[in-house]
C-alpha cells in the first residue's frame, strides 16, 4: 500500500506540471460558466439555468479530466515501457491502475469545487449544506466511471489512436448527456441512458429537492461496473505484453 501511495504522489506532482490538463479540467468549465452561467433566464430540468449550468460545468471538468488525459497518458506510458518497468519492482500488479484512478479523482475535486463555488457566489445558487455535498459527491462519483473507461482505452489502444477515440467518446457523452445544452425530444430519450445525463439529472433533482429516481442511481452504478469490467479485461489481456 505504501508503494501505491508513493506512486500516486509522484503522479500527482507530474500532473500539476501539465498545463493542458488543467486548461480542460479547470479553466474551460470556469470560463464557460463565467460567460454563460448568468446569461440565460430559464428553468431547466426543474431548476434555474444558473443551477443547471453549474452542475453541467462541474460535470464537464470532472469527466473530461478523468477520460481524455488519462487514456492518452496510460497508452503512451505503456508504449514507452513505463508500466513494464513498474512490474519489475516490488509494487503490486494493481498499483499503477489504482494510482491513476486516485490521481484522477483527486484532480477532478478541484474543478468540481471551483465550479460549485462559482455557482454559489457568481450564479447566486443557494442550497442547503447537504445539497452541496450531495451534488459534489454525485459528480465526483461519475468521474470514477470515466477514469475506469480511460484505463480500458489506455491499455488496449495505441497512442496514435487514443486521441480520435477519446475525441469521439468525449463529444458523444457530452452531447448525448446534455452538457452543452439541455436535452429534449428524441435526443433526450436517447441521452437518458448515458452516465453524463444521469449524473446531471441526479444533481438537478437534488437541487430541486425531489426524490432521485432509483433508475438514475442504478444506471450510474451499472456504467461503473461495465467500465471497470472493461478495464479489468484490458489489463489482464495485456499483462504479458507490457
Amino acid at each position: 500500500m505504501a508503494g501505491t501511495l508513493a506512486l500516486t504522489r509522484a503522479e500527482l506532482k507530474r500532473l500539476t506540471r501539465n498545463k493542458r490538463y488543467f486548461i480542460f479540467t479547470v479553466a474551460l468549465p470556469v470560463i464557460l460558466y463565467l460567460l454563460i452561467g448568468r446569461s440565460v433566464s430559464a428553468t431547466v430540468y426543474g431548476v434555474s439555468f444558473h443551477a443547471f449550468y453549474m452542475v453541467d460545468m462541474a460535470m464537464l471538468g470532472a469527466f473530461s479530466g478523468a477520460l481524455s488525459g488519462n487514456a492518452q497518458r496510460i497508452s503512451q506510458e505503456k508504449k514507452e515501457g513505463w508500466i513494464r518497468q513498474l512490474r519489475l519492482t516490488s509494487l503490486p500488479a494493481y498499483a499503477y491502475v489504482v494510482s491513476k484512478v486516485i490521481v484522477s479523482m483527486a484532480t477532478t475535486v478541484t474543478s468540481i469545487v471551483i465550479v460549485l463555488l462559482l455557482g454559489r457566489f457568481f450564479g447566486n445558487v443557494h442550497l442547503a449544506a447537504w445539497q452541496w455535498l450531495a451534488v459534489a459527491v454525485t459528480i465526483w462519483f461519475s468521474a470514477t466511471i470515466f477514469a475506469a473507461l480511460a484505463v480500458a482505452i489506455g491499455y488496449r489502444v495505441a497512442p496514435d489512436q487514443v486521441q480520435p477515440i477519446t475525441f469521439i467518446l468525449y463529444f458523444g457523452f457530452a452531447i448525448l448527456g446534455g452538457i452543452w445544452y439541455p436535452l429534449s425530444g428524441a435526443l433526450k430519450t436517447i441521452g437518458q441512458v448515458t452516465p453524463t445525463y444521469q449524473a446531471i439529472k441526479v444533481g438537478t433533482d437534488i437541487i430541486e429537492g425531489v426524490s432521485v429516481s432509483a433508475g438514475l442511481a442504478i444506471g450510474l452504478v451499472v456504467w461503473l461496473a461495465i467500465f471497470v469490467a472493461l478495464a479489468t479485461l484490458a489489463v489482464r489481456a495485456t499483462a504479458e505484453s507490457v
